[in-house]
């Protein structure tokens, strides 16, 4: 028998250190010179984008947890307070990163390729009077300053940049110098304090505005070196793109808000609000109005993050500080612009194609004939779609063809997050619209989607779809659409299965697989599942599929036990799963007994991963990989060898408590050999990847993986994509026209 672990190393790490580890990957791809300049660029967005989320709700959740006792610790032994403290020394490292990679990299390096960023008080009168130009005639009239007293702060949304104005002396109300309407009561700045008192007034940038001003194509006098102080202009033949922003131009003219007064300092600072504001369903009689006052709550909850300039002055952090009761730990002090997916707008500057990724071209699937209905292509057989390598537009075009098909009874779709413009949600209006018999469960509590979810489901009731807002106590987050279709033999149900949302543009980004099938059993089973699901009633057996909260878990279960039972055999045995999270203790303690009956397990999990691998006597023979590269590895996709008879599956959930007993969510068994096949050689392909994997050490920490001496260089997503294009070029090779001769259709003589 395997030695046990010893008794101080704890069996599971914390989540949210975890996902910070995650982010650190992301950030590495920031720091890596490997990748092309405005993709690093983009990297270091995605990193801010996904900090804020995290704060709004991770951090959000801590500081509820902290402050209703906190006491209970998480399955890695930490408190709630233990645990804040924990993320807030991680977060501010990780920043500090952040702003040294802009600074000492990225920022020098974009101005080397003429993107720059325009100090306004060192550049020419060229750009300072484009500058004055574009505020006098675009800003000032949209932009108002709001006085501050007693500490008294506007209602100012989370994440927004504003700027705090720190002003001195008395100032004399005339119509020559009153630079606005003050609401009813309100003083003008100062004029009923002491002169010597520190006044504060706060100009709310808002979102009207765009944040990147473009200047004309002229480089700062700041950048000029002796060998080029002569002609300072960029050759017309190499692109140049100079701006400001927002924060800076108004900063730089914002003595126009305040005539008559001194300002001492004016500094751009940013609040986080908590965003873990959930729906108490058991009060709610009305889910769509409640869901309303969820995103109202939302809008006006605790302030938890503090960001403002590095230069304000104490007397503006104090006031800040204390105006919105922010823990100093939860203060940040940013060398240099604030919120930096401000870096998504740079990445799509014209011109500069040479600082990007080379295009990957989504490819068509070479199971699908554009020139034939959707429902002839999923009849010749079951096909599988790996997105975005292959494009997603066979699913969007099935349920298009479905809407205007005479044929088609039915359509019964699970809609979690869709795109601003969705096609698809446009093709099942015009689907009821036709008087076609359409059922959405439209999930209203998809975080951060809730109100565009909330539009999307009153346009289709307009429209006549029946829609359920989801169900209660639960998130519906399975990805099915299932189209009912009167064909000569009789009813035939045509199924889409998912790993990933019904959004057409997200479907570039990440990495998910689709399947497109008539299967009658996966049929069946879709059918009673949804029917259960919107008719509030406990589904009855299904043949294959499993659901959480009901049976999917102990289906895993069941199949990693499997494994450990026939390892004690004697038999030969391995698990090879891909996961965007896992985070459940049950089903890791299941990995770590699997692991100590000799099970070879291989665990591909891009984000959070609170299974410690390679601890002798616990989990020595589990390995986990993450692979960060420029596509979002999305997909859930489950292999176990079963004694021979390989069981393969695809999943919307991840192995996490709140996906396997708080959502609705599906396994679907991968019956086709073909599609078995290429799921299994995607899998073991991530496990050769040395480019862009990083091995997880028992400690939580990663190491990137590099290729050996004389080893090939193996990188997953462009194997992925190389063999995406080669399949689709085979079936054209394969199937070469047969025609000869042009002939036109004539009209009749």
């Amino acid at each position: 028998m395997p030695s046990p672990p010893v008794a101080d190393e704890p069996r599971y790490l914390n989540r949210e250190l975890a996902w910070l580890e995650f982010n650190s990957r992301v950030l590495d791809q920031a720091d890596d010179p490997r990748v092309d300049l405005l993709e690093r660029a983009k990297f270091l967005a995605i990193t801010a984008s996904n900090l804020d989320e995290f704060v709004m709700v991770r951090v959000g959740s801590l500081k509820l947890q902290a402050a209703g006792g906190g006491g209970r610790r998480d399955p890695a032994g930490l408190t709630a307070r233990e645990q804040l403290q924990a993320v807030a020394n991680r977060c501010h490292r990780h920043v500090g990163r952040q702003y040294k990679i802009l600074a000492d990299d990225l920022l020098p390096q974009l101005a080397e390729h003429r993107i720059t960023r325009v100090d306004l008080n060192q550049c020419s009168e060229r750009m300072k009077a484009a500058a004055e130009q574009h505020f006098r005639g675009d800003v000032v009239a949209v932009l108002s300053p709001q006085a501050l007293h007693d500490r008294r702060f506007p209602m100012l949304p989370g994440l927004g940049i504003h700027l705090c104005v720190e002003l001195r002396g008395v100032a004399e109300l005339t119509p020559q110098n009153m630079p606005q309407i003050l609401p009813a009561g309100e003083a003008l700045p100062g004029s009923a304090q002491d002169e010597d008192e520190p006044q504060f007034a706060v100009i709310p940038l808002g979102r009207t505005l765009p944040r990147i001003v473009p200047l004309p194509a002229e480089k700062p006098v700041s950048d000029s070196s002796a060998d080029d102080a002569g002609d300072s202009s960029p050759s017309p033949h190499e692109p140049s793109f100079n701006y400001v922003l927002l924060e800076d131009l108004v900063s730089h003219f914002v003595q126009d808000f305040f005539p008559g007064r001194e300002v001492v300092q004016c500094k751009p600072f940013r609040i986080t609000r908590n965003a873990d504001v959930e729906l108490r369903e058991d009060g709610a009689g009305d889910l769509l109005g409640g869901m309303e006052e969820v995103l109202e709550s939302r809008r006006l909850s605790d302030v938890v993050r503090l960001e403002m300039d590095g230069s304000a002055s104490d007397a503006i952090r104090n006031y800040l500080m204390e105006s919105f009761y922010v823990d100093p730990d939860y203060v940040f002090r940013m060398e240099g612009p604030l919120d930096l997916t401000y870096l998504f707008g740079l990445h799509g500057a014209k011109g500069f194609d040479s600082l990007r990724n080379e295009t990957w071209p989504p490819q068509r699937s070479p199971a699908v004939d554009p020139a034939e209905p959707m429902f002839a292509s999923i009849a010749a057989g079951d096909i599988m779609l790996l997105h975005p390598y292959q494009t997603f537009d066979p699913v969007v075009r099935l349920i298009e063809e479905a809407a205007i098909d005479p044929d088609v009874l039915a359509v019964k779709q699970i809609l979690y997050r869709t795109s601003r413009d969705s096609p698809i949600v446009a093709a099942l209006k015009r689907a009821a619209e036709r008087g076609k018999y359409v059922t959405a469960i439209v999930e209203l509590k998809a975080r951060f989607d809730e109100a565009r979810n909330i539009e999307w489901a009153r346009e289709m009731e307009q429209s006549g779809v029946q829609v359920i807002y989801g169900i209660r106590g639960l998130k519906t987050h399975a990805k099915v659409c299932i189209i009912v279709r009167r064909e000569p033999h009789g009813l035939v149900r045509y199924v889409h299965f998912g790993t990933g949302n019904y959004n057409e543009v997200t479907a570039n980004l990440y990495g998910d697989v689709s399947i497109l099938t008539k299967d009658e059993v996966l049929g069946t089973d879709a059918t009673m599942f949804f029917n259960a699901v919107t008719g509030s009633s406990h589904p009855q057996p299904l043949q294959q599929l499993a659901i959480a909260p009901l049976t999917l878990r102990s289906t895993v279960l069941e199949l990693i036990r499997g494994e450990t039972e026939r390892s004690r055999q004697g038999q030969k045995t391995h698990i090879m799963v891909k996961l965007n999270a896992l985070v459940d203790k049950e089903v890791i303690d299941t990995l770590y007994e699997a692991s100590q009956a000799g099970v070879k397990i291989q665990l591909n999990v891009r984000g959070v991963c609170c299974l410690r691998p390679g601890i002798p006597g616990l989990s020595e023979s589990i390995e986990v990989v993450s692979i960060v590269d420029r596509y979002l590895e999305h997909a859930r996709v489950l292999y176990f060898r079963h004694g021979g008879d390989p069981q393969i599956f695809i999943s919307s959930a991840d192995w996490m408590p709140r996906n396997l007993d708080r959502r609705v969510e599906l396994l679907v068994p991968v019956n086709d050999p073909a599609i078995r096949r290429r799921l299994r050689e995607m899998l073991q392909l991530h496990f050769r990847d040395n480019q862009n994997a990083w091995s997880m050490q028992s400690d939580g920490s990663y190491e990137r993986i590099s290729p050996e001496k004389k080893q090939k260089r193996v990188r997953s997503q462009e194997s992925l994509y190389r063999k995406a294009v080669k399949a689709f070029q085979g079936r054209k090779g394969l199937q070469p026209s047969t025609q000869s001769v042009f002939e036109p259709h004539r009209a009749r003589e």
